[in-house]
């Protein structure tokens, strides 16, 4: 009689869990799924806290409603999955914001991360030098070649796009900046047609002519009272029995070591003293890069350091409640690191959420501190960084605004992921080198795949799916 598979997920995170649910949907009648995560919380990044009498998110804001193909996005098909269609929310569509010599224009559209392809529609924020853009007849980029988003843009466009435009763009996402960030890893569209277009502009207009059109349709989706209610209905969904597979949740639960064993991986959980002795056929990493390095290292020595290079930015969350009502008509707005203020991000929560309008005048506004190399920055104490966020969104905004009624600060150290040029060929590389030695070890997560909540559930669908794949060659 076969033995029933044991499978551990490390990792209790969005992608960890969306690993568990096709674990758990996917595995035959018998199967042992566990997930540890070190934390007394699932949901990593996706946080939801009561704030002045409403739910916020700590965190991650929402996530995109289509897939490239035009489909459900991952997340979207995940929710489902557990229940919440009907529970799918919307933000308000409104013009965003950029600050401009300390004073807020409205964000150009028709852009690809603040990439142009019409230079008229981003002359009243940035001045382009077309005439460094020309068709010379070649590709932009050789067929497997990355480079900085940065450097292209500056070589094509000139600064002002980069430091105007694209750097505040990719900080809001990234927390990084333009002239470090991997073209291929952060902008794949771009990427692509960049390989078989002759200038940026047409290059560009390429990329956004091959995504699918979507008259209409949300660009961006989260669930009715906050994404922890996305973590609370997949945690319901893998307690509840179903199919014979034994789904186990635990929390604070670290993973300090990842040994072979003769039936295929021991893992080391919990303090050194009471250490616990976990036996596993297959294991999901869906932790940041380093702790992955450091538990394949013993492993797979070639892969670690692949994995390891990786680095992260720090960021803090300022949110605050003002009881004004004459905040500016707009979503939110970014800020360019030229501007020279602590805030890169703010985002109008009570506009741009409809749910969270309240009738007693409270404004809900969040501000996003931290870029790259700036970590020093967010050592402030949380009254500082109130005072100088407050003092910040007073000056660009132009209104004079009351003091906070109710703040909060939100540290996440250590919690974007900074991807250089070659960072796909560098992943490609490490699940290469464990799949040819049949570790049955597969990677996960943000730090291999991408930022955003359906990459990541994506990426957590991919490793179950090889996990599957690999113990059935077994079986066989």
């Amino acid at each position: 009689m076969q033995q029933p598979w044991r499978i551990a997920v490390v990792g209790g995170g969005i992608a960890g869990l969306a690993a568990a649910v096709r674990l758990r949907d996917r595995a035959p009648a018998g199967t042992r799924i566990t997930v540890f995560e070190q934390s007394s919380e699932l949901g990593g990044k996706l946080r939801t806290g009561q704030f002045a009498g409403r739910p916020v998110e700590r965190g991650a804001e929402a996530f995109l409603m289509r897939d490239p193909a035009g489909g459900d996005s991952a997340a979207v098909a995940l929710a489902r999955r557990v229940g919440l269609a009907d529970r799918l929310v919307h933000p308000a569509v409104g013009q965003a914001s950029l600050a401009r010599d300390g004073r807020l224009v409205p964000l150009p559209g028709g852009t690809l991360i603040g990439v142009p392809g019409d230079l008229a529609a981003v002359a009243p924020v940035a001045r382009a030098a077309p005439e460094r853009d020309p068709d010379d007849g070649t590709p932009l980029l050789g067929p497997d070649e990355d480079v900085a988003v940065g450097e292209l843009v500056r070589r094509r466009l000139g600064e002002e796009v980069v430091d105007r435009l694209v750097d505040p763009m990719l900080g809001g996402v990234y927390a990084g900046r333009a002239d470090t960030l991997s073209l291929a890893t952060t902008i794949p569209g771009l990427a692509a047609t960049a390989r078989t277009r002759h200038t940026l502009r047409d290059a560009v207009r390429a990329a956004l002519a091959a995504r699918p059109a979507a008259a209409g349709a949300p660009v961006f989706g989260s669930v009715d009272g906050g994404l922890s209610q996305l973590v609370a209905a997949i945690r319901a969904a893998l307690s509840t029995a179903d199919g014979g597979v034994e789904v186990r949740l635990r929390t604070g639960a670290v993973v300090r070591e990842l040994a072979a064993s003769a039936a295929g991986w021991r893992l080391v959980v919990g303090p050194t003293r009471g250490a616990e002795r976990v036996d596993a056929d297959a294991v999901v990493l869906a932790v940041p890069a380093r702790p992955a390095a450091r538990l394949l290292a013993p492993v797979d020595a070639a892969a670690a350091v692949r994995v390891g290079a990786l680095d992260y930015a720090s960021i803090a969350l300022v949110t605050m409640a003002l009881a004004t009502s004459e905040l500016p008509e707009t979503s939110g707005f970014l800020v360019p690191a030229v501007e020279g203020t602590m805030t890169k991000a703010a985002t109008f929560f009570s506009t741009k959420w409809g749910q969270l309008r309240r009738a007693d005048g409270l404004a809900v506004v969040r501000a996003s501190l931290g870029r790259y190399g700036d970590e020093q920055l967010l050592q402030r104490d949380d009254d500082e960084l109130v005072a100088t966020v407050h003092a910040e969104l007073t000056r660009l905004t132009g209104v004079r605004l009351p003091a906070a009624v109710q703040t909060h600060v939100q540290r996440w150290g250590g919690s974007l992921p900074q991807y250089p040029p070659g960072h796909l060929d560098r992943v490609a590389a490490a699940r290469g080198s464990l799949r040819s030695a049949r570790l049955r070890v597969a990677l996960a997560g943000a730090a291999y795949d991408g930022i955003g909540i359906p990459v990541c559930v994506r990426s957590g669908e991919s490793a179950a799916e090889e996990i599957l794949t690999s113990l059935e060659k077994v079986r066989r």
